[in-house]
């Protein structure tokens, strides 16, 4: 596998294509990479969010622009932002579950998301913007190291991006830093069973497609425990593709 810098680039470039709509997931083809299943993204936008856990409500308040069909699942069902809240989306894309999150913390709560892609951030914010979201943000910045003050955010979501990160014990040490105490972590990612193929592992393009920067299950938990975050638990789970890849999202409590 090339140097560290030379990942970060290649997901840079990846995810700026598909945010400036050169390319991405396409109904019958795989937005998430190699060995992903031909219908990861479903047939269409709203059938690939209802296999991830969408309800049609949630579907159909997402703002136009904003489902590049690059999730493994639902986050923000599964933690249950409250009103009020400050929820931080790491590596939010064009903007899903952040402005799903805006909507159960109401105009009294606030959602930031971070992500290194410019190209993201500057589709976001124009979803934001035509959509009227007031309490949503969106900030560049690296997961690894956030643009977020100590203890400030009561919620953390992430949606299949955490595998991309050739630093995940960093990334679970940085979400633990900027939570509250007591606040909550609900990461939609992948996993591996078992070690991939030399071929795979050493596969840039496997890299950027979700699948050869995966950790082992047991590996990705410790590395939140680690981190320091109680009571870490699988709450829901499903095969993906036909590689040994496991789609997992995984809830954390910071004491």
């Amino acid at each position: 596998m090339e140097e560290r810098v030379d990942i970060r680039a290649a997901v840079r470039e990846r995810y700026g294509a598909i945010a400036e709509g050169k390319g991405g997931c396409q109904p019958g083809g795989s937005c998430c990479g190699s060995g992903a299943s031909s219908d990861c993204c479903g047939d269409t936008v709203t059938t690939g969010l209802a296999e991830l856990g969408y309800s049609v409500e949630e579907a159909a308040a997402i703002p136009e622009g904003a489902n590049l069909g690059l999730g493994c699942g639902n986050p923000i069902a599964l933690v249950g932002p409250k009103r009020g809240e400050t929820v931080l989306d790491l590596g939010s894309g064009a903007g899903v579950d952040a402005f799903l999150a805006a909507r159960e913390v109401g105009p009294e709560g606030r959602v930031i998301g971070v992500d290194m892609t410019p190209a993201m951030i500057d589709r976001a914010r124009a979803n934001a913007v035509k959509g009227g979201y007031a309490n949503v943000e969106f900030r560049l910045g690296e997961i690894e190291h956030l643009p977020v003050p100590d203890a400030s955010v009561d919620v953390i979501v992430s949606n299949c991006v955490v595998n991309l990160s050739p630093e995940k014990d960093r990334v679970f040490r940085e979400a633990y830093r900027v939570l509250k105490p007591g606040g909550r972590m609900l990461v939609s990612d992948l996993v591996l069973e078992q070690p991939l193929p030399k071929e795979t592992r050493e596969s840039i393009e496997a890299y950027v497609g979700c699948i050869a920067g995966a950790s082992l299950r047991g590996d990705y938990l410790q590395f939140m425990r680690d981190a320091g975050f109680q009571e870490v638990e699988v709450v829901r789970e499903g095969r993906y593709g036909a590689d040994p890849v496991t789609s997992v999202q995984v809830r954390a409590l910071k004491p």
